[in-house]
């Protein structure tokens, strides 16, 4: 049986094989992701690849082939309840449904006690461009009067009250040793060791500075404050040799009880101690050291910080959170509020400003694989808005 399909299928088509091949290397200039401002047009392949396969399918050829064509991620694609393209849920999923809510308002002119203020806000995720933002809002006062009631940040990753975020510390450990051949590793200062020693005695210093905290259990957060690494990185060289340096990257990831700024004093401290006592370091190995005394040598360990971000516990007190959670538990049917430490730009800084901050989002579906919303959860998200607007109005 195995050699009759072997002397069916042949051998390769070589001139088929070519063409094809042919065609898809000529577009390969448009298939390049980097330098990153490329952005990749693969629907140029997939169309070479559909000519040939589309005569032999079971939709259009009669034949035995089942093809399928991944949807286009920049147009909408609506099958039934799902819709699926870039940004659905993050986030112009929440900015067509918010815009939907305050044209309904703009049309129904319905008679209202408070004012409904929609923020639509640029350059969330993006620092570098300065002055545009809510930050750059409330810095000028123009949000204000949104301190006389709660302020709804529409951007968490599940369709209920999210009552905390973490703060995050990305941490960059940068290690310099001796490099030398690894046939003579008594000659050299191995970074890569003292990196790895060095970070076990920075992580069981944290983990003993910042334990759970009791108020971790009320907010019902699913982790407690963590610091580890996510990332090594070194200047290259062969296996053969010991090199000169390495960095660790990683992050801290904070519960809103501990503050950001007392961490990285202290692990500033950390640091500094394991520097000035880098010879009581563990070594690995009989020849392994991180001091070459006859060359007046010492191995050396430095910290620094990218931009940090503060966590929040919203305020499960206020008229807000229980506006909130009265409006999620009559659209949805059921209410869990929860926290995670994943982080959110400014929600902190803006409960520092004075505001009452609330957290929700509209889907279970957030960051999912082939970037897609339910038109139903859509319209759930719609219902906790309108019920938030009439609770308030009571």
């Amino acid at each position: 049986m195995g050699s009759d399909i072997r002397e069916k299928l042949g051998d390769l088509n070589k001139d088929s094989f070519v063409t094809l091949l042919t065609k898809l290397i000529g577009e390969s200039k448009y298939v390049q992701n980097n330098p990153p401002e490329l952005i990749p047009e693969e629907d140029r392949i997939v169309r070479h690849v559909l000519d040939s396969l589309l005569p032999y399918s079971t939709t259009t050829g009669g034949g035995p082939l089942v093809v399928n064509h991944d949807f286009d991620p920049f147009s909408l694609s609506i099958d039934g309840d799902k819709l699926q393209g870039r940004g659905t849920t993050d986030c112009l999923g929440h900015v067509a449904l918010v815009t939907e809510l305050m044209k309904t308002l703009g049309q129904t002119k319905p008679n209202l006690k408070s004012t409904v203020v929609a923020v639509f806000i640029a350059s969330e995720e993006n620092t570098s461009i300065p002055g545009v933002g809510v930050d750059a809002l409330v810095k000028d006062g123009l949000l204000d009067k949104l301190k006389d009631g709660p302020l709804y940040w529409i951007d968490s990753a599940d369709k209920q009250p999210c009552i905390g975020t973490g703060g995050m510390i990305p941490w960059k450990l940068h290690v310099t040793g001796k490099l030398f051949h690894s046939g003579l590793p008594n000659k050299a200062i191995n970074p890569l060791e003292l990196a790895m020693e060095a970070l076990i005695e920075i992580q069981t210093s944290f983990y003993k500075d910042f334990p759970p905290h009791p108020k971790e259990a009320i907010y019902g957060f699913e982790t407690p404050s963590t610091m580890k690494p996510t990332e090594w990185s070194y200047p290259g060289g062969g296996i053969n040799q010991i090199p000169y340096e390495c960095t660790v990257s990683g992050d801290v990831r904070l519960t809103p009880f501990y503050n950001v700024q007392d961490v990285i004093n202290k692990l500033n401290e950390y640091v500094e101690y394991l520097n000035k006592n880098i010879d009581k370091i563990p070594t690995r190995g009989p020849v392994s050291k991180y001091v070459l005394p006859d060359e007046n040598l010492k191995g050396k360990i430095e910290i620094t910080y990218d931009e940090t971000t503060s966590g929040i516990a919203c305020d499960i007190d206020s008229r807000g959170f229980h506006v909130l959670y009265q409006a999620t538990k009559d659209a949805v049917g059921s209410v869990k509020p929860f926290s995670i430490t994943g982080t959110l730009p400014l929600v902190k800084e803006l409960q520092d400003e004075g505001f009452d901050v609330q957290i929700t989002g509209l889907m279970d579906t957030y960051h999912a694989n082939d970037e897609y919303c339910l038109l139903s959860d859509m319209g759930q998200g719609y219902q906790v808005f309108t019920g938030i607007i009439a609770l308030l109005e009571e």
